[in-house]
């Protein structure tokens, strides 16, 4: 059976995905997604690229970046469909990045009740703004606000 057999053009891949086709193509660039193309110049993708798609969407979903995504699926296999264990492994890999930012949100919802109720927002005692008085260290006021709150293991600030 010819392998090509079943493959998607970029339309078909969009309407069937749910996404625009320049969405397709800007993952493509992106290398989150791979093509062959024709002898015509036209791009043709795997049926398994549905799949690699609807884990890119998940994936952002939760706040993941696209460097994030990109270098997960670069350990699926190509040149055939990534069973269960694959994608297991790939998306296993953010469990421990997943359960911090849930602790965080949970803290966040605590406190943000007691941070509205107050209606302080100082940049010395919030807990909301200034976590932890981080940025005590830093000198008075806000000029040393952005990029200066803790950051998680993936790099993004902490609230």
């Amino acid at each position: 059976m010819d392998p090509r057999h079943g493959e998607l053009t970029v339309g078909e891949l969009a309407r069937r995905s749910g996404v625009p086709a320049s969405t397709v193509r800007f993952y493509e660039r992106e290398g989150l997604i791979h093509s062959r193309r024709t002898g015509g110049n036209q791009r043709r993708y795997a049926r398994d690229t549905l799949r690699r798609i609807a884990f890119v969407r998940a994936s952002q979903r939760l706040g993941i970046k696209l460097a994030d995504i990109r270098d997960a699926l670069s350990v699926l296999p190509r040149g055939r469909t990534p069973t269960q264990e694959d994608w297991a492994l790939v998306s296993g890999r953010w469990h421990g990045e997943l359960t911090l930012r849930i602790e965080l949100l949970l803290k966040l919802r605590d406190k943000l009740i007691d941070c509205i109720g107050c209606g302080c927002l100082s940049l010395e005692g919030c807990a909301l703004v200034n976590p932890c008085d981080v940025l005590g260290d830093t000198g008075p006021g806000a000029c040393g606000l952005a990029g200066s709150l803790p950051e998680t293991a993936a790099g993004r600030q902490a609230v």
